[in-house]
């Protein structure tokens, strides 16, 4: 029977997607950012396995909190790792008139049409409302500095959104001496001006929440030191990447 593996879940949460979400984090992911703050979910094992139905049947409890906006998050770590979990459990929300939400840096897609994961996720899609597509750097090589892997399939992901209307939410993580780049900002915007399923654009300040999960998994922190974006470079990045 197949089975996700969770990490957590959020039973009212209102800044993953529209309204009150109920956020599913599953585990698993194979992007190291050095911003992490969910590094416990890297490791794909779980104590928590749960059939989509029985997920389902859980978050539904809470249903009376979503009102006519809200619905279901997936994130995690990286929910498309889960894939064949992911499309059972919106199949079965959508019947159930459910919205469904996507939080993803779409690390796993594959631009190759024939492959088997292009196919699964085209049939994931017609059960996706939204995704909020975060965009960890637009530069290749800082992207393998910053994540350990290069971002050319998760572009092409973006563009393959954009090809079939799915909407998305984008956001950027701002991290001074790394994404807090006027250059790389406008090279961003540069690209978010080809897409044409952009419904809206979130700049995130980098924090340091996460580190203690660095540290209690034994793992080195990379950005000791760095402190938070001022507002003044926030709103610049806003700007930037808006267009305004």
């Amino acid at each position: 029977m197949l089975k996700g593996a969770i990490h957590s879940v959020e039973t009212f949460g209102s800044v993953d997607g529209p309204g009150i979400r109920f956020i599913v984090f599953l585990k698993g992911c194979k992007l190291r950012c050095k911003y992490c703050h969910n590094a416990d979910t890297w490791d794909p094992h779980s104590d928590d396995m749960r059939t989509p139905q029985e997920l389902l049947d859980f978050a539904e409890r809470y249903r009376g909190y979503w009102g006519e906006d809200g619905g279901i998050t997936v994130s995690g770590g990286e929910p498309l790792l889960q894939i064949d979990f992911l499309i059972e459990f919106f199949k079965m929300a959508k019947e159930r008139g459910i919205n469904t939400c996507i939080d993803t840096a779409l690390q796993p897609f594959d631009p190759d049409r024939n492959s088997e994961f292009f196919g699964k996720f085209q049939e994931l899609m017609k059960y996706t409302d939204l995704l909020l597509v975060d965009i960890k750097h637009i530069d290749c090589k800082e992207h393998i500095e910053l994540t350990g892997l290069p971002n050319d399939n998760i572009i092409e992901g973006m563009k393959y959104l954009s090809e079939i209307g799915k909407p998305i939410w984008i956001r950027h993580v701002l991290v001074p001496g790394i994404t807090d780049n006027d250059d790389y900002l406008h090279q961003t915007r540069a690209f978010i001006e080809t897409l044409s399923n952009v419904q809206k654009i979130e700049v995130l300040p980098y924090h340091t929440m996460g580190q203690h999960k660095f540290e209690a998994l034994g793992i080195p922190y990379k950005l000791e030191g760095v402190q938070s974006p001022t507002a003044d470079r926030v709103q610049n990045a806003t700007r930037i990447l808006r267009g305004e």
